[in-house]
């Protein structure tokens, strides 16, 4: 058993750590930082030793795939295990098709890579609208996918303004959305698809969100943004001895829409810190109430959902928590 706090996955019914791992890390050089396969194999083993079962990965990750294949295809029972399609195999990093036959293909190639007979959860690796999923068949060859037992549940990794629509088209089991205390624009439709009973898994609780990458610009905002929006909002003056990574995680756990949120790292300390964070929850209310005024007050208002009407079926499950 984990002390790590637990939700459900939505209509999953499958129940997530509330912090994630997200493998990105793995890929190796040259699309990330260099890393040998015994550092791989470690981190790998300390994320299921420490009780994290939840695992997202990609295609479009380098040897990520491979290497959580390689050194935990043994322990296969032991996570719940997210992967993408519609990228393309030994294609440019970012190049995506959307074609029946690359969706089959990369998810059947998934499955060798990670040693497995099934995916737990594929995602759609892009936000696309209804007619990119349904005019070259891509979606209805995830569909078939599922049927044949290869996959589990279909997701998408999405963003406004498609997620709306998305949300409504009511296949989908997951979705996967950037969010973090300095990047608000999708605060409110994560709590639209865990109202229609969707899981929800939140990207960029920390790593793209948190003080110590301002200078990254390569991801939704540059850090100059992030760096405004924390300075503008005084968040410094709410940390009451946390260090700013462990309020930025604890913020984003306090979303009471989230399912979980994927990490990655390839430090065991980091994994080690992040850990001890999650584990004490999220945030007091009132302390987000005031982050949340601060940072509205400061220019940083999340991004209007338009009225829909998204299924409000399964809402109760998707904030459910241990």
């Amino acid at each position: 058993m984990t002390d790590l706090p637990t939700r459900l996955l939505g209509r999953t019914g499958v129940r997530v750590t509330t912090l994630g791992f997200g493998a990105m890390e793995l890929r190796g050089a040259p699309r990330g930082p260099e890393l040998s396969d015994q550092e791989a194999e470690r981190i790998l083993n300390d994320v299921l030793d420490s009780g994290i079962n939840f695992i997202d990965t990609s295609i479009d990750y380098g040897r990520s795939e491979e290497r959580i294949g390689r050194f935990l295809s043994h322990r296969r029972h032991e996570y719940f295990l997210a992967s993408k399609c519609g990228c393309v195999v030994g294609g440019a990093q970012g190049e995506h098709v959307h074609t029946a036959q690359n969706i089959r293909h990369g998810v059947e190639n998934s499955l060798r890579l990670l040693k497995t007979d099934h995916l737990d959860l594929v995602q759609f690796h892009r936000s696309l609208t209804r007619q990119e999923f349904e005019q070259d068949g891509a979606l209805e060859e995830a569909l078939k996918l599922k049927s044949e037992g290869k996959v589990r549940f279909l997701g998408v990794s999405g963003t406004l303004p498609n997620l709306v629509e998305q949300i409504e088209l009511g296949v989908f089991d997951a979705f996967q959305i950037p969010y973090s205390a300095l990047q608000r624009e999708h605060e409110e439709v994560i709590s639209k698809a865990a109202q229609a009973g969707a899981g929800t898994i939140i990207r960029g609780g920390v790593a793209r969100g948190a003080p110590t990458d301002w200078q990254r610009t390569n991801y939704m905002l540059p850090g100059t943004t992030m760096q405004d929006r924390w300075e503008r909002a005084r968040l410094d003056e709410l940390l009451d001895g946390q260090t700013r990574i462990e309020f930025t995680l604890r913020f984003t756990l306090s979303h009471p829409g989230l399912s979980t949120t994927i990490v990655g790292t390839r430090d065991p300390k980091h994994l080690r810190d992040n850990l001890e964070f999650a584990r004490k929850g999220p945030l007091p209310s009132e302390v987000v109430a005031e982050a949340k005024r601060r940072l509205t007050q400061a220019g940083s208002t999340p991004e209007a959902v338009p009225a829909t009407g998204v299924r409000a079926a399964g809402a109760a499950q998707a904030t459910a928590q241990a």
